[in-house]
This record gives structure tokens, C-alpha cells and sequence, in this order.
């Protein structure tokens, strides 16, 4: 137990660490394409920090533990939403871009729908998983053509080095995925000998522990003055997720689903559709947010652990 305890340690001092160099690599980046930091949010963070529940939940697709996989998804949502989004807003309350609110806010509401359709009968199929990829691809596809409609030429005479963003990055990512894995892999460990469940081991810790990645990185980002890559990186890492990595898993094999994590994905549908909502009427993050999503995510978090 105290060995596992060191570990949990020093996935979070990597964690940390990593996120820094990643948010100042992926910043560079911005200024280099001339894009707006969101996009780089929405893209190459995203994918970047999903990294950790990408490998969690194709590997235990693969391997047939379906609440395991189902689960990492449904609560790395839930935490991006709620607690990335909310600890960024209780640090500095920020103002949302409207390509956020009119177009990535509502395809995660969307992508949130159809994986509640989808498993209204029980199992994720082949075919629904391969529908999920093909919405990914349009997606990606509407968002590098969005980006470079919206190329400015601010701050071009202050170029980052091209070397120096491609290292921090690599290394940054590098620095998240082995402590984001170091994390999951002790506090699993941890989970599995005070005899918690496959289930809830997804949803809580595995949940957590992945999602790291996103919370670091965008702390870290919010603090820098970067809210737009921030809440991007939540957006997109939550669209990602379901999109594309319950799609691969899927598509891979089918995966089959209980009555308890269908209403898990419900419950993430109407905090994203509530969410959605709250940004379009207000434009903006606010502090009061950012505190009732956590306290939110802390009640649900004690509802799973004591249904």
C-alpha cells in the first residue's frame, strides 16, 4: 500500500510538470498556425491529454471488462465538465468565444444523445461504433476548416521557436501519459484490495486518474491567462472521448452495457445539455459555476459509491 502510495505521488509530480510544458508547447503552436488558442484546445490538447482514456478503454474493451471501459468514459466526461471546466472558472472567471457555445458545446451535447441512444438496448454495437468514428472525422474536419478561416495575423513578429513548441509538447505528452498511468495503475491497486467494483473503479478512480491529463492541463492554462485552450480542452477531450474512443473501442467489439451505466450516460446528458445551456444564456464562466459544478460532481461521485 505504501509503495502504491509513492507511485500516486509521482504520477501527480509528472502530471504537473507535463501539463506546464504542454500548455506552453501547444500556445507556440497557436502562435505559429496563427490560430486561435481554442482551436488547439479543441484539436491537439484534447487528443493529447485523452491519450490515457483512450489506452484504458480499447485495452479493456479488448479485454472484455465493458464497465471498465463504458465507465472511464461516462466519469472522465463528467469530471471535464464539471471539474476541469468548473476549476478553471474558480480560478479566474472567464468570458466563453462564441464558436465554443454555437458549435462545440452543442456537438458534445450531441455526441452525449447519441451514446444514450445507443445504449438504450443494451449493447454499443459494431455499426454504432463506426457511426460514433464517422461523426468524429466530420467533426475534425469542420473544425481544422473552421480554423483556417479564423488565421490572424497577430503576433506574428513574436514566432516561437518551431523546435522548442515540437520538444515541449513531446515531452509534455510524454510526462502526462506515464503519470497519468502511474496514477491509475496504484490507485487501482489501492481500489481493488479495499474490494471496490469493476464499475465503480471506471467511474471514480480510473475516471479520475485519467482525466488528470485535461485537469492539469488546463489548470495550468487558466492560471496562464489561456481560458479559450482550457474549456477547449475539456470540450474536445469529452467529445473525443465518446466520439472516438468508445467508437474504436466498439467497433472493435461490441460493447454491452447494465441499467446502472445507462443511467450514468444520462446523467452526463443533462449535465452537458445544462451546461450548454448556461453558456449560451450567459457567455461567460463565473466562479458560482465553477462551484456548483464541482459540488455537483463531489454528490454524484457520493450517490455511485453508496447506490
Amino acid at each position: 500500500m505504501l509503495v502504491n502510495i509513492v507511485i500516486l505521488l509521482v504520477g501527480f509530480a509528472l502530471l504537473v510538470k507535463g501539463a506546464d510544458a504542454f500548455v506552453d508547447g501547444s500556445s507556440g503552436i497557436a502562435r505559429l498556425l496563427r490560430v486561435p488558442s481554442v482551436v488547439i484546445g479543441l484539436t491537439i490538447v484534447a487528443m493529447g491529454t485523452s491519450l490515457p482514456e483512450a489506452s484504458v478503454s480499447i485495452t479493456a474493451g479488448l479485454a472484455g471488462s465493458n464497465g471498465l471501459s463504458l465507465g472511464n468514459v461516462i466519469g472522465s466526461n463528467l469530471f471535464n465538465l464539471l471539474v476541469v471546466a468548473g476549476g478553471c472558472a474558480l480560478i479566474l472567471a472567464f468570458g466563453i468565444e462564441r464558436q465554443l457555445i454555437v458549435r462545440d458545446f452543442p456537438v458534445c451535447v450531441g455526441a452525449s444523445a447519441l451514446l444514450v441512444l445507443f445504449l438504450l438496448d443494451g449493447v454499443l454495437q459494431r455499426w454504432e461504433g463506426l457511426v460514433l468514428l464517422a461523426c468524429m472525422v466530420l467533426y475534425m474536419i469542420w473544425t481544422v476548416r473552421a480554423a483556417m478561416n479564423e488565421r490572424t495575423d497577430e503576433g506574428a513578429e513574436d514566432k516561437p521557436s518551431v523546435a522548442k513548441c515540437i520538444l515541449f509538447v513531446v515531452v509534455g505528452i510524454v510526462a502526462i501519459i506515464w503519470g497519468g498511468d502511474l496514477v491509475v495503475d496504484s490507485a487501482s491497486a489501492i481500489a481493488v484490495a479495499l474490494g471496490l467494483s469493476e464499475t465503480l473503479i471506471g467511474l471514480t478512480i480510473v475516471a479520475v486518474g485519467t482525466s488528470l491529463p485535461e485537469l492539469a492541463t488546463s489548470i495550468v492554462a487558466a492560471r496562464k491567462g489561456e481560458s479559450g485552450l482550457a474549456l477547449g480542452n475539456a470540450i474536445g477531450s469529452s467529445t473525443f472521448n465518446i466520439l472516438f474512443i468508445l467508437g474504436a473501442s466498439s467497433a472493435l467489439t461490441p460493447i454491452e452495457s447494465s441499467a446502472e451505466v445507462f443511467s450514468d450516460a444520462v446523467v452526463l446528458l443533462v449535465v452537458t445539455a445544462i451546461m450548454c445551456l448556461w453558456c449560451w444564456l450567459k457567455g461567460r464562466m463565473s466562479r458560482l459555476m465553477g462551484g456548483v459544478g464541482i459540488l455537483v460532481y463531489v454528490g454524484y461521485i457520493v450517490y455511485v459509491v453508496l447506490r
